[in-house]
Parts: C-alpha cells; structure tokens; sequence
C-alpha cells in the first residue's frame, strides 16, 4: 500500500494487451496521484503477463488480480473494490474501459467534484458530453438504456449505464456487494440504482466516448437480454419498495 494514493482505478481487462501498455502510461502520467488495479480475466493475448511487468516495475501503483476466466464485469468490478477497500484502503475508487473509450484525461476533474459528490459519473449525456466514432445501432441502444433506466427505475443521473465512475469509500462500503445480482453491463444500472437507494448524491462530468480504438467490443446480444431482466428484476423490487434508504447527505456535511 502506498500512503500517498488514495484513489484506484479498476481497469478490468480481457484480451486488451493492444491498448494496456498506452492507457498505464497515461494513468501514471496524470497531474493526480492514483494508484491502478488490473483484474484481468486470464487473456489469452498475455494482457496478465503485461500487467504483471508494469507491477513489477511500478509497485507502489500498480497491482494485478488474475482471475481463472471470464466472470463477468460486474464482478470484476467487485473483486476490485475488495481488494482496494480492504488491501489498498482507497478513499476513491473508480472504474473504467480499457479501451480508450474513456479517456484517462477526465479523471482530474473527477477526483475534483469527488468533493462535493459521494459518485462521479463520466457522462454523454449532459452538456459538453457526447459520443464520436459510434454506429448508430450501438449510440441508439445506449440512449434507449437510458431512457428506461430513467423511467422505469427512477434513476437521476441522465448517464446510467456509463462504466466510467468515481465511488467514495462511504458509498461502497454501504452496498451489500455479494448480493449484487447482476455480472455484466447490467451491474452498472443496479450499482447505481442501490447508491440512488441509500441516498448518496451523484455528479456528472461531461465526457466525450470514444469507439475503442482497437480490440472488438464485449458487448453481445445476451448482455442485452440480460440488462432489460436486470431492469425488469430492479423495477418490481421499486414497486415492493424493499430497498434501505436513507435521507441524501452533502459530502462535506
């Protein structure tokens, strides 16, 4: 553990050897001390080998996960937060795509607004925010989620299924994580339909996505399936109203 880094990000990788050399580079090189935590689904491509170099190399802020195969985002995401809740002690932790299509150069401003916020949100979908180098197909999935993750579930940030997120300990601490259902893109919208829950504020920073720039997308039609039960699964616990909740606290009070 390294007592200068407080904040972590998660970068989940599968087959990503293409694209992990650059996006460390560009992580360590930010104007913000953060440490990185590599889970990585046994790539085939020697992403795990690469990982592991660069922990060799940079201790103090580079730590590997490597996990037996592919088991999903979502818990990828869980076994990040684990390790940096219990082993790193962040204050932050964030996650995103090891592909480029969120780019490192947000993160300051993240960590900034951190301070007045519980979660961070790296967002299309508010002013100065959007999308280039996308099909039509997946810019209309995206927004269509969007919409009825909104409606359905009651959620407030107008970025819902974005992976590119800032976590105060406070928040994470207070998710049930071994209940989450969900493993794929899907964990994304419950994650934040249980913050939403308990009462944590979310902010926004304007973003613009970028298609990945090399690699081939992870996103399949049974994800897809799989996030519309999510939603359906998560509007009947609304309706049932099961869910803690909690008044909304300013991070600073």
């Amino acid at each position: 553990m390294n007592d200068s880094v407080d904040t972590y990000v998660i970068v989940p990788t599968y087959n990503e050897a293409d694209n992990l050399d650059d996006l460390l580079s560009q992580l360590l090189d930010l104007p913000v001390s953060l440490g990185i935590i590599v889970v990585d689904d046994n790539s085939p491509d020697g992403t795990g080998d690469l990982a592991d170099k660069w922990a060799a190399e940079r201790p103090d802020r580079v730590h590997v996960l490597h996990r037996p195969g592919k088991m999903g985002l979502g818990t990828a995401y869980i076994a990040g937060f684990k390790f940096g809740l219990a082993e790193l002690k962040a204050a932050r932790l964030m996650t995103m795509d090891a592909d480029f299509s969120h780019n490192p150069r947000y993160i300051p401003d993240m960590i900034a607004l951190s301070q007045q916020k519980h979660i961070v949100i790296g967002s299309r979908y508010v002013p100065g925010g959007g999308s280039v180098d996308c099909s039509w197909k997946r810019v209309l999935l995206s927004k269509g989620a969007n919409f009825v993750a909104r409606s359905a579930l009651g959620l407030k940030a107008n970025d819902t299924t974005a992976g590119f997120r800032l976590y105060r300990r406070e928040v994470l601490e207070s998710i049930p994580l071994n209940q989450i259902f969900s493993s794929g893109y899907s964990f994304l919208v419950e994650m934040l339909f249980m913050c939403q829950r308990r009462g944590w504020q979310v902010g926004e920073v304007p973003i613009i996505f970028e298609d990945r720039r090399r690699g081939a997308t992870k996103i399949s039609r049974s994800e897809v399936f799989r996030a519309q039960y999510t939603i359906l699964r998560l509007f009947l616990r609304r309706l049932r109203g099961g869910e803690p909740r909690r008044p909304a606290e300013p991070v600073t009070s």
